[in-house]
């Protein structure tokens, strides 16, 4: 059962919560009441909010519609009076541009432009919309004047800054790819910066608005005009400054080989002027004397002068192939900004023809000079050919490269040049070596004192020049083989063709040797006389790669000019056969060692001293008078005879020097042993 103070409580708790929740009841209603209140009230100012609005859009959508309508036609008025405006500008155009078209665009460029622009759309206005109106012919007027103008800018920039490269620079140029490594490479700078800017603007418009290409012929005709100058400039250049140097450096070059250390090797030799011509004055020599039959140098050798002259055509010639080539390069970077690509190549080639034309002309006069002269049998010419050819061989592929895209007829110039010069050259080595063979055995024309005869140093030199151009005197004998300079050819069959020619030359030279040497009366001086010509053949060979080259085709060629030594140092000792002979064991006269001599004993020991000393006397004064330059012979002959001559005369003179075989001692016993060394360590020596 439960306590009665509990349950009053728990009463008491129950009636709290009731009572609260009645209050809680009732403030909910009063919200709810509240709330739809508001309601009504909210959905009264809608209905009149809503009202209103519909009131105010009836007013306002015909307003609307009005403006509209307003700003459209605003719009319209807009658009008519911008279009009269542009079209009256139109009108305008050729008053506002006229003085600025008149004047030209010198200095204004862009502001000359701008106008021919305008003055553009103007004509093009007027040719749709109005082509009757005076306007247009106005306009016209204005855009041919103004092209004229443009046109005429354009050969005026380029004639006043169009100069001939300086052939210092030239040099620079040429010499940078070929002697020495710099940091800075040379590079040419044919235009200023801006000039450049305004010729590739006037290019461009005249291309795109002028549709006129006349232009392209200004600039082709007035390069050329540079190209050729630069190119003669450095021949005049050459002309006034060639010394013995050989090749000239512009400053620059030459304080750079002072101050740096050369890297790179000379790609190609530069032709040193001096060498071949000293070939060619002494191969000069020889034929004109084979001409005119007379001893000493032809009226036709040129002067001092002359051969500078020469050296200096020589190696401008050369200089100016490169120099053409390095400039040409140049003048197509410069053309391809300038000119459209589609007409660059033709312009190119038109650009290339004078200077190319030049060179050429003057390659084939080079040519034609040596065609006469080996005419007249001076093969000498071939020499001056060796160089240039050399240099235009190792120059073709960079021609090659820089003339890709000319002509056909372009192309071909210096093929054909080549093959001219290599035609030519291989007729001069093949009549040089029929000249060597049919030389005529002419008295007059041998060495006295038996020394080396001038064709044999003639040979020898002209087959010394060839050791500087082997591949070139290889390609021009190949020219001949093969019916074509072109045709390919490995190093063996080139080298093996040289070989060949040089031992055809020796060997020609030999059998004409042999033939002059019957010009002397005396033996013994033929036999020193080929024994001279002999040794310098086999010294020159040795001293030179020539000796290498013989022995291609011919095995041990020194062993063989020996040998040919040898039998003429034996040809020339039995001339003392005369001196030796009388004296000989089996000459000298038999008696018995303490009798008394018989007349016919004392008879012939007479004879015999008299023959040594008439044949003693007779050969050294006939043979001091004879020359073998080689030390190295003169002292082998010289022992040689010592011991055959003094061996004899010793045993002969100890023998007979003290039998009474004459009262008159002095006039038979001349000369004692030692006498006799000293007369023939004499032999051989003017001077003695």
């Amino acid at each position: 059962m439960i306590p009665t103070e509990d349950a009053s409580a728990r009463k008491r708790d129950i009636e709290e919560k009731l009572r609260q929740e009645q209050e809680t009841l009732s403030f909910i209603r009063e919200s709810l009441e509240k709330s739809d209140q508001l309601t009504k009230n909210m959905v009264s100012i809608l209905s009149s909010f809503e009202s209103r609005l519909m009131q105010l859009e009836n007013s306002i959508i015909p307003v609307h519609k009005q403006t509209e309508n307003l700003q459209r036609l605003q719009d319209n008025v807009d658009k008519t009076l911008s279009c009269l405006d542009h079209v009256i500008s139109y009108y305008h155009v050729a008053k506002d541009t006229e003085k600025i078209i008149k004047e030209g665009p010198a200095g204004r460029l862009e502001e000359y432009l701008s106008c021919m622009a305008r003055i553009q759309k103007a004509v093009e206005y007027f040719q749709d919309n109005n082509p009757d109106s005076p306007e247009l012919n106005r306009v016209k007027f204005l855009f041919e004047k103004g092209k004229e103008s443009l046109e005429s800018e354009f050969r005026n920039l380029l004639t006043r800054n169009s100069k001939a490269v300086p052939s210092v620079v030239i040099l620079d140029l040429v010499a940078g790819d070929d002697e020495i490594e710099t940091a800075d490479e040379v590079t040419l700078e044919h235009l200023p910066e801006n000039i450049l800017q305004d010729l590739i603007c006037i290019s461009m418009w005249l291309v795109e608005y002028g549709r006129n290409l006349d232009f392209m012929n200004v600039y082709y005709q007035i390069r050329s005009n540079q190209l050729d100058r630069s190119i003669k400039g450095l021949k005049e250049h050459f002309r006034k400054n060639s010394s013995s140097s050989g090749v000239l450096y512009s400053p620059a070059i030459q304080n750079k080989r002072k101050d740096t250390p050369s890297k790179k090797a000379i790609k190609r030799p530069v032709y040193i002027p001096g060498t071949i011509r000293k070939a060619q004055k002494l191969l000069k020599q020889y034929s004109q004397h084979g001409l005119d039959g007379k001893k000493g140098v032809s009226n036709l050798t040129p002067t001092e002068g002359k051969e500078d002259m020469l050296d200096s055509e020589i190696d401008s010639y050369i200089h100016c192939i490169s120099a053409f080539v390095k400039l040409a390069q140049s003048e197509y970077q410069l053309l391809t900004e300038i000119i459209p690509e589609h007409h660059q190549k033709r312009t190119f080639d038109s650009l290339i023809q004078e200077a190319l034309d030049g060179l050429m002309v003057e390659g084939e006069s080079i040519v034609s000079t040596a065609r006469r002269a080996i005419m007249r049998h001076d093969y000498s010419a071939v020499l001056t050919i060796f160089p240039i050819l050399k240099h235009l061989k190792q120059m073709k592929q960079e021609f090659d490269q820089v003339l890709q895209g000319t002509a056909a007829g372009t192309k071909n110039k210096l093929p054909v040049l080549i093959t001219s010069m290599e035609t030519t050259g291989a007729k001069a080595l093949e009549e040089f070596a029929d000249s060597i063979k049919n030389d005529p055995d002419k008295e007059y024309n041998m060495p006295k004192d038996g020394t080396v005869h001038e064709l044999t140093s003639n040979a020898i030199l002209f087959l010394q020049q060839l050791l500087d151009f082997q591949e070139t005197a290889s390609a021009m004998l190949a020219s001949q083989e093969t019916g074509s300079s072109t045709s390919t050819y490995n190093s063996e069959f080139s080298r093996r063709l040289l070989s060949n020619y040089i031992c055809k030359i020796l060997g020609n030279l030999q059998l004409n040797l042999h033939s002059k040497a019957k010009v002397y009366e005396d033996t013994a001086l033929g036999a020193v006389f080929l024994l001279n010509n002999f040794n310098y053949i086999l010294k020159s060979l040795e001293k030179s790669e020539l000796i290498q080259l013989v022995a291609v085709t011919q095995k041990y060629p020194d062993k063989t000019y020996k040998g040919h030594i040898e039998e003429q140092l034996q040809t020339y000792q039995r001339s003392w056969l005369k001196v030796t002979t009388p004296i000989t064991e089996s000459n000298m006269p038999t008696f018995q060692p303490g009798t008394k001599l018989k007349d016919k004993e004392r008879q012939a020991i007479k004879d015999r001293f008299k023959a040594f000393n008439d044949g003693l006397e007779e050969l050294c004064k006939i043979q001091k008078s004879w020359a073998i330059p080689d030390k190295e012979q003169r002292d082998k002959i010289r022992r040689a005879q010592k011991e055959n001559v003094t061996g004899a005369y010793r045993v002969f003179w100890q023998r007979y020097s003290n039998v009474p075989f004459t009262k008159n001692t002095e006039k038979y016993i001349k000369y004692r042993v030692e006498q006799v060394e000293e007369m023939i360590e004499r032999l051989f020596d003017t001077s003695a």
